[in-house]
């Protein structure tokens, strides 16, 4: 009987023990993921921390740079139409009433599509050349219309080959890839090798998750020419927005500057643009305009200043 009792008790400790050293396994492991997460977490911040540091260095600097230019008369800083801030830089900016023989570059952005045409087919009736920051498509009727905007004399143009701001503007390398990609795609249909290039939401984007000087600096060294706006018709907005909405942005701006780079879409949803287009040309001849497809010899409009970037 005895015999019973010391063994039920010797069971009874053993359970007792082994509950404690399960206790004391349990806390010891809540101990280590705590410590565990808490280091992840840490790491995590501190990379986010270092990165909102570089990005804030960043604009400093551009705010820096812009200042100078500011001083220096190169630059002038305005709020456009949409009531966005926009600084735009242009070789020989002149004042407003210095103004004369005012050239006008009407750039269209995000085709081709079957607006494109439509829009083509404008400028021939008018005998007006014009610029087309294009995107990459595959269909054969956009590689027609490469080749149509090359063989009419406009400038073709390059805006990214997926114009997706996360892929493109996530590292230097995305950006070199679809780059390169666009680059010979559009030398191998057209024949013509592109030197000139409109980032996705300007150079002045706030979506960027990397420096954006990052990426003009490669483009220097490319040799290739980024151009931003000075005038934007409004056909950007997701708003409504009329004919006369884009005529009047447009000539409400374009007597402001000695050259005026206009922000102009073509995608599949703006034909209003492309029913403002024959007004929009007529009233800017009747101004004395000229109306200039880029070139080597155009003025640069850079929001960050090319050559403010190592």
């Amino acid at each position: 009987m005895a015999s019973n009792i010391t063994d039920s008790n010797l069971k009874k400790n053993r359970d007792r023990r082994k509950r404690i050293n399960r206790i004391k396994i349990g806390m010891l492991l809540t101990i280590f993921i705590w410590i565990i997460v808490s280091i992840i977490l840490c790491v995590f911040l501190g990379i986010r921390v270092y990165s909102l540091k570089t990005r804030i260095s960043d604009m400093e600097n551009n705010l820096t740079v812009l200042e100078q230019l500011i001083t220096t008369g190169e630059i002038n800083y305005k709020t456009d139409s949409s009531g966005d801030d926009s600084a735009s830089v242009s070789k020989g900016m002149e004042t407003e009433d210095q103004v004369e023989n005012m050239k006008v570059y009407l750039t269209f952005d995000d085709g081709p599509s079957d607006n494109t045409a439509e829009i083509l087919d404008v400028l021939a009736e008018y005998d007006v050349k014009a610029t087309f920051f294009v995107t990459g498509k595959t269909d054969s009727e956009s590689k027609k219309l490469y080749k149509r905007i090359v063989d009419e004399g406009h400038t073709l143009g390059m805006h990214s080959y997926s114009h997706k701001y996360s892929e493109i503007y996530n590292s230097l390398d995305d950006f070199k890839a679809d780059f390169t990609k666009i680059q010979n795609y559009l030398e191998e249909v057209t024949g013509v090798k592109p030197v000139y290039y409109r980032f996705p939401g300007g150079s002045s984007n706030q979506v960027s998750n990397t420096s954006m000087t990052t990426f003009i600096s490669y483009l220097n060294e490319q040799g290739v020419t980024y151009f931003d706006w000075n005038v934007s018709s409004g056909d950007a907005t997701s708003e409504a927005y009329s004919t006369e909405d884009i005529i009047t942005n447009v000539m409400g701006d374009v007597p402001n500057y000695s050259t005026s780079i206009v922000l102009l879409h073509d995608s599949n949803n703006k034909s209003t643009t492309v029913d403002a287009l024959p007004s929009l040309i007529e009233e800017l001849q009747a101004s004395d305009a000229q109306i200039l497809p880029i070139d080597e010899d155009t003025d640069l409009v850079q929001h960050i200043y090319y050559k403010s970037v190592e």
